[in-house]
């Protein structure tokens, strides 16, 4: 048995893991990275260990940090030693991961170790202070530098020392790994179990621990220091145990140059490079100082090492939970941090002083994003990133390649120094995978999918995807400077609520994506990158997107029946519905069902019948005009999506089982079933019938058909779905046949519900369980005090002191207000509970709470509440305390009482059954103590009840068949005009596209003759025969400011070849965006826009609106004499007799 200098007092207890801890003392000093696994081990174990001694709950699936950040477990071991757990898991998986671990640090996790190993022995083994032994230093060996000679002469020593130490962490990573899959099996067996956390050892242990903990004593600044070292070490930097300084981290370096009368002084501590340079210092001040006052005099150490040795310093300072960093040297304010660069993301900082191009004349990959609003979205994020702000927010309409804005920004930056690496986040699985095989089609930058990718991948990626959740478990794996660029798209508040740790944590560029429309983008998202109210860094919505023909425009068919309007009820029903009803034993008087419950409460086959035939008839077709093209129909809810899959398979049977498909999120294949629907084989799913999953994000250009067979009430969640149908897709009905529309089918009349403009409901966050459990215990408080009852407001104290002290200073929204929580740490101040206090506990504790992690506990947190609510209403209203009761006897008496853990709990249950307990509760201490003694010995066991199986409700699916006679069907426009022309356009064109050889008329329009008033009637005429359903007069009505007659605005029709000034513009920007900013970018699309819609431009009309919204002066206002000459040489190409064809411009341009 191996012997240890530190760990031979749990020898006796606890052999496996004293000899984890003793091979670890071994290894130390001459392979620090498998002593660090071996002790990544015992911490391991420890907590398994602590787990199954006191029966505290645990998931199947939860991993080590998990069960460390658990509420149960927070509140039985001291914050101290989950901090040393917490370091001794970091760092082992540091040196299981990256491997780069020195002996410092194995040494100090060693001591972390012995730590944890003291409390055990103290704790659960009854041992003394005393019987511990002192902590001792392995002797360190430094490494010396060994000349050619000495290194040929050991080399044989080396070779054998490294084949030893790879030899024994392998042994080391397969003992870790045992180790997690023995704890895995243990918990899947323990929650088999369903035991009861055994109150009687958690308590015995909670009243040792301030007794234990005072022996490991820290003062004021030591703890600071500790705070900053571990911050440091967390980064991956070598810093000593004690005030000793290492070749990486100097502690109290003395300094010249500083005004004192010495002319010396010291920094707290400097962070050195491999070449001796200064990467960094750090001013540290007090705990109780605000953080700001560090920031001069950091600054003044800051110069005297820049005088020193030539390079200036980053400046970090802290007073130990504050950081902030300075980057002074590139311009940027100062701005708060949660933890330290590591000396990679240092390295690469300094050297960005003298890396970082010119960002506005670094080449936009046009084969990325080369359309003109795209580079005139990345210029404006550009000039903003330019211009020292560090957020931007893109608002650009589904369908318009965001993914390639995103990519090309990501390459411009990299191309330009201004980032190492980029995170580009998404709120789905299957959106990653698009963004992965995006990033890969343009990007040649090494990549790694987060939850996909092989772990090794990870260290030389430049490219990071990843979903909101999967790197919320990973993301403090990595140092705060790891990322320069995040991308996050579909950003908005609610992703912000929940993962905002991830934007708070990385200190980096943000840039955040959304297709919600402008108008309908929350204050709360505008502030969160940076930018005011509706006022985004950039901003292309879906009507100017329709009109400059990146987007298809949509046709809407409202068709509602007599039951969507009205509902089902015996009132509405005819004569022949109800003998239909009573032929099926269905009760007609029994049916009451508003319009609202349609297929949720109530379900008629026929009507979904109705849906589905419509679309089968009506709907757009696939290419060969047999059968409608891909459709996406949007169902309620999944009984109604399976619904309408079988009603259909009944309907069309000849289509086979895949041709209408149900797609889920619940469902395992859920993500095959999205590749088979966007797949464009001939026996691929043709009509998807989708709850949630393809409402957003999801890219199908093929879709020419979306089915609303449900309300929506969200306009953002609606826009977002019309987004599904808007892409382009190019020769869908064989060569040269792009996609030119798509069709709704409007079931539900959601438009007209939009067309009044409803109030957007402002989505609150709601409240957490354990954040209701401390508010009713700030209120039992308040209410205790107010009736002067002491005793029972000094006791419900100590209850909210318990809950604020299991707040985890690691959890970014806690550090956040770590001056508060600290504050609200000290007994005596809550005992005060001043109305300033209150006003703290309320606004700026209780929300905290939500970080609090109850994992399989919400059963006993929930009783906690329950109990806590009847002991308020002893005060307040002893009248309703029979209503909170019953609710609490139906659990009280479904316990099983023929568990072990529950029976054990017999007299407790006995008693709150009783009448008499209830009657004797009183509003003073004993009512108090009386619940409060119950709640202790239940909360344990109060899971342990029989749940039993909820009867499902009963669905009511009826079968009554519609009357065709009660059907509304309305083609309506969609009232943005852009759409309205498009489709309008569309028609005409179609209209007269036949008579171009034929008509003389037409003949003249588009050679730009003159035509005479009886000309334009006599072609008018010619045309309403063709198609009834064209007016050209209904021309002028989408050109409201214009005076151009109805000739030339026919001309735009027939004479304007779109797509040439279309290519012409963009080709012409592709090559001068370098050399033009964002603002002269906005005015040549104005000028394309103009040039598209009236087909001709002269000179002086850039001196007027639309041109004038960009400048007051129009064209001089915009561009200077040299670059105005240039545009106007450009634009002259279009300033001809339309029918004929100028001539291009070949010259280069040169701006």
């Amino acid at each position: 048995m191996k012997q240890s200098m530190n760990f031979e007092h749990i020898q006796t207890k606890w052999p496996e893991l004293h000899q984890l801890a003793a091979f670890a003392e071994d290894y130390v000093i001459s392979d620090p990275q498998s002593a660090l696994v071996k002790l990544r081990c015992f911490a391991e174990k420890v907590v398994g260990y602590l787990y199954k001694e006191l029966r505290l709950p645990v998931f199947p699936n939860s991993n080590i940090y998990d069960k460390l950040t658990s509420d149960d477990f927070t509140s039985v071991v001291p914050s101290l030693i989950t901090g040393k757990l917490h370091a001794i898991r970091k760092s082992g998986n540091q040196a299981a991961h990256e491997g780069k671990v020195d002996q410092q640090q194995a040494i100090w996790i060693l001591k972390e170790s012995y730590f944890v190993a003291s409390y055990l022995f103290m704790a659960y083994a009854g041992g003394q202070q005393e019987d511990c032994p002192e902590f001792t230093i392995p002797e360190q060996t430094k490494p010396t530098d060994q000349s050619g000679a000495e290194f040929v002469k050991k080399n044989k020593q080396l070779e054998k020392q490294l084949a030893e130490n790879e030899a024994r962490l392998k042994k080391a990573l397969e003992e870790l790994e045992a180790s997690e899959k023995a704890q895995k099996l243990a918990q899947i067996e323990a929650s088999k179990l369903k035991q009861a956390i055994d109150s009687e050892k958690v308590s015995q242990v909670q009243s040792l621990n301030k007794k234990i903990t005072s022996s490991f004593k820290f003062d004021e600044a030591e703890t600071r220091a500790r705070i900053i070292d571990m911050d440091l070490r967390a980064a991956g930097w070598n810093v000593s145990l004690d005030e000793s300084s290492t070749d990486e981290v100097g502690k109290e370096v003395d300094l010249p140059h500083q005004p004192t009368n010495s002319g010396n002084g010291r920094a707290d501590y400097v962070l050195w490079d491999d070449d001796g340079k200064p990467l960094a210092v750090i001013e540290a001040k007090r705990t109780r100082e605000s953080v700001e006052k560090g920031r001069e005099q950091a600054k003044i150490y800051a110069d005297a090492l820049e005088k020193e040795y030539g390079q200036r310093p980053v400046i970090f300072y802290s007073n130990g939970y504050d950081i902030r960093i300075l980057d002074d040297a590139q311009g940027y304010n100062s701005r708060k941090l949660y933890g330290y660069y590591s000396k990679d993301s240092l390295q690469y900082l300094i050297k960005q002083r003298t890396l970082k191009k010119n960002l506005n004349q670094t080449p936009i990959d046009t084969d990325v994003a080369g359309r003109m609003y795209q580079m005139e979205t990345i210029s404006r994020v550009c000039e903003r990133f330019t211009n020292k702000h560090r957020k931007s927010l893109i608002v650009q309409a589904t369908g318009t390649g965001k993914t390639r804005v995103s990519i090309a920004l990501a390459k411009r930056l990299l191309d330009a120094g201004w980032a190492k690496r980029v995170l580009f986040l998404c709120d789905r699985k299957e959106l990653r995978k698009q963004a992965g095989n995006a990033f890969n089609e343009f990007t040649k930058e090494p990549l790694y999918v987060v939850g996909k990718s092989k772990k090794e991948a990870a260290s030389s990626a430049r490219v990071f995807i990843a979903t909101y959740p999967g790197m919320m478990r990973i993301f403090q794996k990595y140092d705060v400077g790891y990322f320069d660029l995040i991308v996050a798209d579909e950003s908005h508040r609610s992703i912000y609520n929940i993962y905002g740790d991830i934007f708070k944590y990385f200190d980096a560029l943000e840039v955040g994506l959304t297709a919600t429309p402008v108008e309908m983008v929350s204050r709360s998202t505008c502030q969160l990158f940076g930018c005011d109210f509706k006022m985004p860094t950039a901003n292309y919505p879906l009507e100017q997107a329709i009109e400059d023909g990146n987007l298809v425009p949509y046709k809407i068919v409202s068709f509602t029946t007599k039951f969507l309007r009205e509902g089902i009820s015996k009132d509405n029903l005819t004569d022949e519905q109800i003998a239909e009803l009573e032929e099926q034993g269905i009760d007609p008087n029994e049916l009451d069902f508003d319009a609202k419950q349609i297929d949720e409460a109530v379900k008629n086959k026929d009507t979904n019948r109705v849906i589905l035939r419509n679309l089968m008839e009506k709907g757009l077709r696939d290419v060969d005009g047999q059968l409608p093209g891909k459709t996406i129909v949007f169902a309620r809810n999944i009984a109604h999506a399976e619904l309408m899959a079988n009603l259909f398979a009944e309907m069309y049977p000849q289509l086979g089982n895949n041709f209408c498909r149900v797609i889920h999120s619940k469902y395992e294949r859920a993500e095959e079933l999205i590749d088979d629907f966007k797949s464009t084989e001939e026996n691929s799913i043709r009509i998807a019938v989708s709850v949630d999953m393809l409402d957003t994000g999801i890219d199908v250009p093929e879709c020419v058909n979306l089915v609303f067979a449900k309300p929506i009430k969200s306009k953002v969640k609606f826009w977002q779905m019309i987004g599904r149908g808007t892409r382009l897709c190019k020769d869908l009905y064989g060569k040269g046949n792009d996609k030119s529309h798509f069709l709704i089918f409007d079931h539900w009349e959601n438009f007209e519900y939009f067309d009044m403009d409803p109030e957007e409901e402002d989505v609150k966050q709601s409240k957490s369980l354990t954040q209701k459990l401390f508010e009713s215990r700030l209120l039992l408080a308040e209410t205790a005090l107010k009736k002067a009852d002491v005793a029972t407001f000094d006791e419900v104290i100590k209850l909210i002191h318990q809950d604020v002290c299991s707040l985890d200073m690691n959890t970014i929204a806690v550090r956040d207000n770590w001056q508060v929580v600290e504050a609200c740490r000290d007994e005596k101040y809550l005992n005060q509970f001043a109305p300033e206090t209150k006003a703290s506990l309320y606004e700026h504790i209780a929300p905290l709470m939500q970080w609090r992690n109850i994992m399989g506990q919400s059963e006993a947190y929930k009783f906690d509440n329950e109990i806590a609510i009847i002991q308020t209403l002893l005060y307040t209203d002893p009248s309703q305390i029979d209503l909170a009761r019953q609710a609490l006897m139906v659990k009280i008496e479904k316990l099983q009482m023929h568990l072990n853990e529950v029976r054990a709990k017999a007299s407790f249950i006995a008693d709150i059954q009783k009448e008499q307990y209830w009657q004797n509760l009183t509003a003073s201490i004993d009512g108090f103590e009386t619940l409060e003694t119950s709640r202790k010995a239940l909360r344990s066991v109060i899971h342990l009840r029989e749940k039993g199986i909820q009867p499902p409700l009963q669905e009511v699916i009826l079968d009554i068949r519609e009357d065709e006679a009660d059907y509304q069907v309305t083609v309506r426009p969609t009232k943005i005009v852009s759409i309205d022309y498009q489709i309008f356009r569309q028609e005409v064109e179609k209209t007269l596209a036949p008579l171009f050889e034929t008509d003389s008329v037409l003949q003249k329009i588009r050679a730009g003759r003159p035509v005479t008033e009886e000309d334009i009637a006599r072609l008018n005429a010619l045309v309403h025969i063709q198609n009834p359903n064209v007016d050209l007069n209904t021309l002028k009505e989408f050109y409201p400011d214009s005076t151009a007659s109805l000739d030339k605005i026919l001309r735009t029709i027939v004479g304007m070849d779109k797509e040439a000034i279309e290519q012409s513009f963009t080709k012409f920007v592709q090559q001068t965006h370098t050399h033009m900013n964002a603002k002269q970018q906005r005015f040549i699309g104005l000028l394309k826009n103009h040039l598209v819609r009236y087909g001709v431009i002269k000179i002086d009309q850039l001196y007027d609106a639309p041109f004038t919204q960009v400048h007051d002066m129009g064209l001089d206002g915009v561009f200077s004499e040299a670059q105005a000459d240039v545009i106007e040489q450009f634009i002259k190409q279009f300033d001809v007799e339309l029918g004929q064809k100028a001539t291009s411009v070949d010259k280069e341009i040169q701006l």
